[in-house]
């Protein structure tokens, strides 16, 4: 007799794995199947993992080059060896995904090497490349195969000159001129590697404005922070089709609102205008699994779908399509399944644009609390006036609390700075317990350090930041 599983993960990404290590941790009989060669998902593989070793290499590369002399370090000059840049990604790809590997093990977690999908409640099939389909028995199935890149209609990629974020992490060399199709947050760090390496950025952008979602003032002043890096923005505009010539690509662009047309040449187009969520082969129409109108699975508020036995977690459910999003839903369907009382707080996810500098937000945006009707004040404190910050020329950037105006509760965080995405921590755990901006200004921080910005802007929501 085969088998049978106390839970069953399709995908191995943030979520998937995550959940599958929970999931034996708490005692249970796991099974994960994975459709690639490697563990980790988009993110380990193709996304968050090589995104950040490029966007770390090249970061480094142009402080070498832009400030090294200011800091009183002579020399000649940076020279780039894009081939060993692209060789440590690799290098970091192989070290994450054989940790997954080795997560597996320690936790007795059994892996289906192939194409999953399910034929029923508690019946997994999964088909590999060569050879017979395998059949899984399982109490209980969670769905997280995450996420691709959305195509732009009239666009075909195809990973040379006309790529998503996948042919992004591995071009062979430094496009004179790279077109960005979508102003969020995947084509704003594309952009900004092969910009620190010598491109011209070109954006284009549908809406009136860049990352939208965020706060409104933290995408104004971080737009003019990256026109100094040599970006170029077209907003309220659409790109309509690409052609390819002898030289390269040209891009047919018109405003958003219809208007006289106008083309853009270029040599790499990146399209990154969202992802959508990865369900295709999964057989959710044999299961009777239903979907929303963007294709996401449904599930109630324990990620339990209409079917009895069959879960969802991470991008391929509603909510922000970020990493610890997924994880934290992992270990929360986990604990649920065991019995516990597993629970994501949703209103306190960071959210990280790995840029330089930097961007981070926890919590509401301005024009949230505006069209919630919610009094709220509002504490800034500027890098410009931080010690550390000048000590290192990351001046750029500020700190930014909105409290509830008359609990003083910490309604949102956002931060644009050198660091940004490990500062905002403090101002989540904050949140997680009801605290006040009074509680974050009474706490001693060390000096100098940047996270000092993060207390004056919580003395700014009182009686005033002592910096400025």
């Amino acid at each position: 007799m085969a088998d049978v599983f106390d839970l069953t993960v399709i995908g191995t990404g943030p979520g998937g794995y995550v959940c599958a290590v929970r999931a034996a941790q708490l005692g249970m009989k796991v099974a994960v199947v994975e459709k690639w060669p490697t563990f980790g998902g988009t993110c380990l593989n193709i996304g968050c993992i090589p995104s950040k070793a490029l966007l770390h290499a090249s970061e480094l590369f142009a402080e070498a080059r832009d400030h090294f002399d200011t800091l009183g370090i002579d020399i000649d000059g940076p020279r780039l060896n894009l081939e060993q840049m692209l060789a440590h990604k690799d290098d970091v790809v192989k070290s994450n995904v054989t940790g997954i590997e080795y997560l597996f093990k320690k936790n007795k977690i059994t892996s289906f090497a192939g194409m999953g999908s399910i034929a029923g409640p508690g019946r997994v099939v999964v088909t590999p490349d060569k050879g017979e389909p395998a059949h899984i028995e399982t109490k209980n199935i969670v769905i997280a195969t995450g996420s691709v890149s959305t195509p732009l209609p009239g666009v075909e990629t195809d990973e040379d000159l006309i790529v998503t974020s996948t042919g992004a992490l591995a071009l062979d060399k430094v496009p004179a001129k790279l077109l960005v199709i979508g102003a969020g947050v995947i084509g704003l760090e594309l952009g900004s590697v092969w910009a620190r390496l010598g491109a011209e950025v070109i954006v284009v952008e549908f809406l009136d404005r860049i990352l939208p979602g965020m706060d409104g003032e933290v995408a104004r002043q971080f737009q003019r922070l990256l026109t100094k890096q040599g970006f170029t923005f077209h907003l309220s505009t659409k790109v309509t089709g690409i052609d390819r010539t002898e030289t390269g690509l040209k891009a047919r662009i018109e405003p958003a609102k219809g208007g006289d047309a106008s083309e853009i040449d270029c040599d790499v187009a990146l399209v990154a205008i969202g992802r959508r969520p990865y369900t295709e082969g999964l057989g959710l129409e044999v299961a009777g699994i239903e979907t929303d109108e963007r294709g996401r699975v449904r599930t109630d508020a324990h990620y339990k779908t209409n079917v009895d036995g069959i879960y969802a977690i991470g991008d391929v459910i509603a909510g922000p399509m970020l990493a610890h999003k997924a994880e934290d839903e992992g270990v929360a369907l986990a604990e649920i399944l065991a019995g516990e009382a597993g629970h994501v707080n949703y209103g306190i996810i960071p959210g990280v644009v790995y840029t330089s500098p930097e961007i981070a937000s926890v919590g509401r945006t301005e024009e949230e609390l505006k069209q919630a009707g919610v009094k709220y004040k509002v504490g800034k404190f500027p890098f410009t006036a931080n010690g550390r910050a000048k000590a290192m020329l990351k001046t750029d950037g500020f700190v930014k609390i909105l409290a509830d105006a008359e609990t003083d509760r910490v309604l949102g965080g956002h931060i644009v700075g050198h660091g940004a995405g490990e500062m905002i921590h403090e101002i989540a755990v904050l949140m997680e317990f009801s605290g006040a901006a009074e509680d974050l200004a009474r706490t001693c921080h060390a000096h100098p350090t940047l996270s000092e910005a993060v207390r004056e802007a919580a003395l700014a929501c009182g009686l005033g930041a002592i910096h400025i």
